[in-house]
């Protein structure tokens, strides 16, 4: 799912492009995609965008007359753009395909199409057009911006929680733009385990946290931006070159070199290394652990020693 730093980045790029242009044509696949239908989606058609931001994992359109069109990518939603090449054939609609198509038009020639794709056969990519400043505002889950905001705020937000840290970070009534890989690289540069109490942080551990927080996703944006130039983003993932753990499994830590670890719970997976997070002991994977039962091994040094096991032949002499 496109977090903080992946959001700015088509933040930037569409706002670039669309600003002071006009919608003249807005297509979708199927009603499905859209969240409401309080204000029409053809409200849009003859506006000019006036700006585009990001609220939470949202991306926001502006328009004259306070219309808005707010995107949620979900999982695998994506954004391309193809800019004005002079023909005016309308880009063909499928729900495998192109879900939804904005085309702006400009005065001087400039302009083109915006594309929403959500290549999955899970379909959760949603679109909400809006009037006012009331249904914006109702947009923000009330998450915090960790980017600029204080440790006592910061703090606030974890206080007396029993939830695990992991789990904290990604809520998005907490905290705005966060999910489960760049929490993982956060967690992974405070050194503190995914699964520590988030009310139970020290002042120390609270004070690592929030100074990874804000490093992690603003160093993500701007190494982002300046690798995709003045160019639209292509290949945005969750997994990226350069990640010291999110999907890395096995892979060595880039700062003491033991093998990244995985916990897969349902359709969601997160990974910590042992050594640097959580005092070499692993933690337990529903699944696995569950299956392997007395053979599940609790620390790192154990899981090497099974490895080395089955790699020998000589689980089965247990």
């Amino acid at each position: 799912m496109p977090e903080f730093p992946d959001v700015e980045l088509y933040r930037a790029a569409i706002g670039g492009r669309i600003v002071g242009t006009r919608v003249s044509a807005f297509q979708i696949a199927s009603p499905h995609l859209l969240a409401s239908v309080e204000t029409p989606p053809e409200a849009l058609i003859g506006r000019v965008a006036t700006g585009v931001r990001r609220i939470g994992k949202q991306l926001v359109m502006e328009f004259e007359e306070e219309l808005f069109c707010a995107v949620h990518l979900a999982v695998a939603g994506r954004f391309h753009w193809t800019a004005s090449s002079g023909s005016t054939k309308p880009v063909r609609l499928s729900p495998r395909g192109n879900l939804a198509v904005w085309s702006f038009e400009a005065e001087a020639g400039s302009g083109g199409k915006l594309r929403l794709v959500e290549r999955s056969p899970k379909k959760r990519a949603s679109i909400r057009v809006g009037q006012g400043p009331e249904p914006l505002r109702a947009l923000d889950r009330g998450g915090l911006e960790i980017p600029g905001s204080t440790r006592e705020e910061f703090a606030a937000r974890l206080a007396g929680l029993t939830n695990t840290i992991k789990r904290a970070l990604t809520e998005p009534a907490r905290f705005a733009g966060v999910g489960n890989a760049y929490s993982d690289e956060i967690l992974h540069r405070a050194r503190l385990s995914p699964s520590k109490r988030a009310g139970r942080l020290s002042d120390e551990e609270m004070r690592r946290l929030h100074s990874a927080a804000e490093a992690v996703l603003t160093e993500w944006a701007a190494r982002l931006q300046k690798e995709c130039g003045s160019a639209f983003p292509t290949g945005v993932t969750a997994f990226r070159e350069g990640m010291a753990v999110h999907g890395r499994f096995g892979q060595p830590c880039p700062d003491c070199g033991s093998p990244v670890q995985r916990v897969r719970r349902a359709e969601n997976e997160f990974n910590y290394c042992a050594t640097c997070q959580t005092g070499g002991r692993l933690l337990a994977d529903r699944a696995m652990s569950r299956l392997l039962r007395k053979k599940w091994p609790r620390t790192l040094k154990a899981a090497e020693e099974r490895r080395r096991r089955l790699t020998s032949g000589a689980e089965g002499e247990d």
